[in-house]
């Protein structure tokens, strides 16, 4: 045991001075970046308590949820859980497939990129697709975009907020279909759709050759704690040899993974019900407004908002000024919380995104502060 005075903060070991196993470290965790976007927020959050230990801080800044989980179903997690404590309804590992009402569907993993901190901040291998404004947020001319094994899509997205129309949709099957690309596709704000716009890339016909489907019920059940989500992959979709890509998913996942939480699992299929789905678009509708209120706000002092429509979050264009500079003045004269839009990529440069996701009243609050800064 090494001596006491050989300990530095909180009782650890100077790098010099530790004992050193032979295990080697992981040399992907070397290529994760530093300054991650949102601990970064956090660092600057509280530095701003640090120098004004007196503000009161409103976040629109996370996309975490406030509004408490319908009571429907947390009764049916809290009579799950209950079961469990009684021989008839205990339940162990779950069925390797899964539960009847959950066929071909399972929690997606993923793996790191290779960072390259260089002025076009690109990950290694990463082709981005510019959406800007100007083409509501889809690429002008897929034709120009690199050929690619994997299109990542998000709608409604975020940040922008902006839900894909069926002929944009349209246009990126038939790009994945042109250069043999699968698409991952992220539908996790689908339920915040109000208009016409697909829910689904299985709206879009020939989508189940090309696409896989994640969403989860984060977000629109208030699940960010009890973590719950799926991924659809169609039997259709294959790699270039034919083989099945649906059978390796199935063997990565019962390999290494065994399944949801059941009490989660119980908490889904309550979302599921006719009272469930009327509950959660009831909280839905909390978050809708409060993303009204911002954007009429944000418009009325002359600001160019997207999004905040089809999804919680809105796009706020700040032309010719850094994202981090808007950022800041706006933490240290509001005390809000936003994100720099620099964070989620290159083309967000000179944007901020703000959330919904919190209480009514303290978006109202929010609301004034910044007529006060931007009047």
């Amino acid at each position: 045991m090494m001596a006491s005075s050989s300990f530095q903060l909180n009782g650890i070991p100077s790098v010099a001075l530790r004992r050193r196993t032979k295990v080697s470290r992981n040399p992907n965790m070397e290529k994760l970046r530093n300054g991650y976007l949102f601990p970064e927020i956090a660092k600057r959050q509280n530095e701003h308590l640090e120098k004004n230990p007196d503000a009161k801080v409103i976040s629109l800044g996370v996309g975490d949820t406030t509004e408490p989980i319908p009571n429907s179903i947390a009764s049916a997690m809290a009579e799950y859980s209950l079961a469990l404590s009684t021989v008839e309804g205990y339940r162990g590992y779950g069925a390797e497939q899964g539960n009847k009402a959950y066929v071909d569907s399972s929690i997606i993993t993923g793996q790191t990129g290779y960072y390259i901190d260089n002025t076009v901040n690109k990950y290694g291998g990463i082709e981005y697709m510019k959406c800007s404004p100007e083409n509501l947020f889809f690429p002008k001319d897929l034709s120009t975009v690199a050929a690619t094994d994997v299109i990542f899509f998000c709608s409604p997205n975020n940040p922008t907020g902006h839900a894909a129309s069926r002929e944009q949709l349209e246009k990126l099957v038939e790009h994945a279909k042109r250069n043999g690309s699968i698409i991952v596709y992220d539908s996790s704000y689908a339920t915040f759709i109000s208009d016409d716009s697909p829910r689904s890339i299985y709206e879009i016909p020939g989508s189940k050759e090309v696409a896989i489907e994640i969403s989860s019920f984060s977000k629109s059940a208030g699940f960010t704690g009890v973590r719950l989500g799926w991924t659809v992959v169609p039997e259709e979709l294959s790699y270039s040899n034919g083989f099945s890509v649906l059978e390796d998913f199935d063997r990565i996942m019962c390999t290494c993974f065994n399944g949801a939480s059941s009490i989660a699992q119980a908490g889904g299929l309550s979302c599921l019900s006719k009272e469930g789905q009327k509950a959660i678009q009831q909280v839905i509708d909390v978050y809708k407004e409060n993303a009204r209120v911002l954007m009429d706000t944000l418009s009325s002092i002359g600001l160019r908002t997207y999004g905040g429509i089809n999804a919680p979050y809105i796009w706020v264009h700040f032309p010719g000024e850094k994202s981090w500079d808007v950022f800041n003045e706006i933490l240290e004269k509001t005390d809000i919380i936003v994100v720099p839009g620099c964070g989620f990529g290159p083309g967000g440069e000179g944007f901020i995104r703000v959330s919904a996701f919190n209480r009514k009243e303290r978006v109202r609050e929010a609301c004034r502060r910044l007529k006060n800064l931007f009047t």
